[in-house]
């Protein structure tokens, strides 16, 4: 992207403290952006991320995305939104899923009114494959996110807040994610334990997820989702390329059973939404649905359908390029996260 476009801007990042917030503070500092705002509830990683940076563009702002008058505090005078807050882990959604309503939904549904109200230029929100025909109530969260977002388009003048969205899958190396587990595991002499050998998941680095928020920023209309393309390995290809790369032969893979609320494949688009997208390469724009209630748009809301939908195949990570084990290894070994284990590695060995 085009990094003049940030230069002298005030961005605001809701959860940002977390992966993706750290991954983009790096680029938008390079940027020139003006000022860049922290929000999130956890103050220690605040203070740590504050030490870290060391500094005066980054502002922390202590706040919650369910709490919209310090929502409201940490978004006056931004320019733009980056909206990451959300619970992401799909058991503990599971066990508590009112907690995932209140932060994944009325938590985005606060940010995004807030980001209106105040004539914020563009507000983009990070969304999850797990929201395409999702069944967890992490993914049924995160769909709620993503109408919520288009819904508010809806009525909006062509000057208003340009409001659109992201959805990617696995982040390879983020917090919570398998990769990092499977070092640890290697490290304390276990098994590496998998769900079930054939599920797929797509792997995304950190670096291209950040990518495809910026690409969204400098390329979004209103109502827009956008899609980064990925390729997949299963769960058993990815533990046996993680062992391969730590030199761990003698590590058994260790099969425990699909964990509650989750999936043997992520869809990242539904056929549904193929039919209105646009491929721009590495890209898919999902297109707002253009139809309404009061039938005053092209189509009829429900009288009128596509055929076009039953001749398009979802896009998910069963039939996304798919990796070998030799494949998979060369694309971990190149993320900073994995480098630095293995830099330890080598001395600790």
């Amino acid at each position: 992207m085009n990094e003049n476009e940030l230069k002298g801007k005030k961005v605001l990042i809701t959860g940002g403290t977390g992966s993706f917030g750290k991954a983009v503070v790096h680029r938008l500092l390079a940027s020139g952006c003006e000022e860049i705002r922290i929000f999130s509830r956890d103050e220690l990683k605040q203070e740590e991320m504050r030490i870290a940076y060391a500094n005066p563009r980054l502002r922390f702002f202590i706040g919650d995305v369910r709490d919209k008058d310090s929502v409201d505090s940490a978004m006056l005078g931004a320019n733009l939104v980056f909206h990451a807050a959300a619970l992401k882990q799909v058991p503990s959604c599971e066990f508590f899923p009112m907690q995932a309503v209140k932060t994944n939904v009325i938590g985005s549904h606060n940010v995004i009114m807030s980001a209106i109200h105040h004539d914020i230029e563009r507000v983009i929100c990070l969304s999850t494959d797990k929201a395409a025909y999702p069944v967890n109530a992490m993914g049924i969260s995160k769909a709620m996110m993503e109408k919520i977002a288009i819904a508010s388009t809806l009525m909006l003048p062509e000057s208003a807040t340009t409001v659109a969205l992201v959805r990617y899958g696995n982040v390879m190396c983020s917090r919570g994610s398998v990769i990092p587990l499977f070092i640890k595991q290697i490290r304390e002499g276990l098994p590496l334990t998998v769900t079930v050998p054939y599920m797929t998941r797509f792997l995304l680095a950190l670096s291209e997820a950040v990518e495809l928020v910026l690409f969204a920023f400098q390329n979004a209309d209103q109502g827009d989702l956008f899609i980064k393309k990925a390729p997949a390995s299963t769960i058993q290809d990815l533990a046996q390329a993680v062992k391969e790369l730590f030199g761990a032969t003698e590590t058994e893979i260790q099969t425990i059973g699909i964990r509650h609320g989750e999936k043997i494949f992520e869809t990242l688009a539904t056929r549904e939404e193929l039919v209105r997208s646009e491929d721009m390469g590495d890209y898919y724009r999902i297109r707002n649905d253009g139809r309404d209630l009061n039938y005053q748009s092209f189509k009829k809301y429900f009288t009128e359908g596509d055929v076009k939908e039953v001749k398009i195949e979802d896009y998910t990570s069963h039939n996304t390029q798919r990796l070998s084990v030799e494949q998979t290894r060369e694309l971990i070994v190149a993320l900073p996260e994995v480098q630095a284990e293995l830099d330890t590695w080598s001395v600790s060995g």
